[in-house]
């Protein structure tokens, strides 16, 4: 399926038209966060979130707003300056500091905004990173969500068609009424790469706005993450030939064994086998 795209002159900017209702321009908010390279650990765009941005560039007559809710200062600036880098003149950053909740700033922003669409990453790639966000801004807004966005299809008379992605690289379509939040994850288009000089000359406009603590963190205890056990043979597919492959690809478990009448012992020893062969030990 054709995934809509960008018509020449859609506006785009950091900041809130009041116009948009009376010149059928679409208003999407695009939420942005500070990222962390997996190798490196350095400050960058975060990858999901770039998905979301580009998302939002495809829309037709997007009028498009950044928002970023947190601190800012010279490491979060150049990972913040790389979604300026994607085309836009200017970002709105909402004013938080470390260690306080910014459900209830960024549920202030987007009443006071009120845009028809808001996209996020499926998962921030730092601090607590639970995915929870958008379902919380989601609750406290009274508005629907749909996560593991692929492509929004058309959006007409205030509702979307949207392609959510589904395991083994099917997809599913499904219709939503704005206003709404969507979520994307490694199944949307990958970002474009961030041009340097737009990104430094691009503004950020900050605004203040009330704090409230989180609680709970300060409770939590935290140690270095480990690393995880590799999963099972997760498909992930990135062109329609690939989905169809794996969606018409036999289930997983027609080339094992039933065991029957073991003792234990054997049972054990073949689950053990079994995990060595699929590498998940070592």
């Amino acid at each position: 399926m054709r995934p809509d795209t960008q018509v020449p002159g859609a506006q785009k900017t950091g900041t809130q038209a009041t116009g948009a209702q009376r010149d059928g321009a679409l208003e999407v908010a695009v939420l942005v966060s500070v990222g962390r390279h997996p190798v490196t650990g350095r400050a960058r765009r975060a990858d999901q979130d770039a998905r979301g941005v580009e998302l939002a560039l495809s829309l037709d007559r997007a009028r498009i707003t950044l928002l970023h809710a947190g601190g800012f200062d010279e490491e979060s600036e150049s990972a913040i300056r790389g979604y300026l880098g994607m085309g836009f003149p200017a970002m709105t950053l909402v004013e938080q500091p470390q260690g306080a909740d910014v459900i209830p700033a960024l549920a202030d922003k987007l009443n006071e905004a009120r845009p028809q669409l808001v996209i996020a990453g499926e998962r921030a790639e730092r601090g607590e990173g639970s995915g929870l966000l958008p379902y919380l801004l989601a609750e406290r807004l009274g508005w629907p969500l749909v996560n593991g966005l692929a492509d929004v299809e058309k959006i007409e008379h205030g509702v979307a068609t949207l392609l959510q992605a589904l395991p083994r690289g099917q997809r599913r379509r499904l219709q939503v009424r704005l206003p709404a939040i969507v979520t994307v994850d490694a199944a949307a288009s990958a970002a474009r790469q961030s041009a340097f000089g737009p990104a430094q000359r691009g503004e950020i406009e900050a605004e203040p706005a009330a704090v409230e603590w989180d609680e709970a963190p300060p409770e939590w205890n935290v140690a270095p993450a480990r690393k995880r056990p590799k999963r099972l043979k997760i498909v992930k597919a990135a062109s329609a030939r690939d989905r169809f492959k794996a969606a018409a690809a036999k289930a997983e478990g027609a080339g094992g064994q039933v065991l029957t009448d073991v003792t234990p012992e054997q049972g054990a020893e073949e689950i053990f086998k079994l995990l060595k062969d699929e590498g998940v030990l070592r």
